[in-house]
């Protein structure tokens, strides 16, 4: 007997024992059939930005060119 199942951080696995799936189930594995499509989920991360933030150059209410305000 073969059970398959799913863990969103470790991917799938194939459990021989029906003792070994439930102990899979209570840490986080949900048993599937190969060949079903998977529930759609939501992507809940959050992008993260990549590269630096862009310059913004503060020009001197006075004009002066090197940006103090002295």
């Amino acid at each position: 007997m073969h059970i398959y199942l799913r863990h969103p951080d470790h991917g799938t696995k194939v459990a021989t024992m029906d003792l070994e799936a439930i102990y899979d189930e209570e840490n986080g594995w949900v048993r599937y059939t190969p060949g079903e499509q998977p529930a759609a989920q939501a992507n809940e991360l959050v992008t993260r930005r990549r590269g630096r933030r862009p310059l913004v150059e503060e020009i001197a209410a006075d004009g002066n060119d090197s940006g103090r305000s002295d």
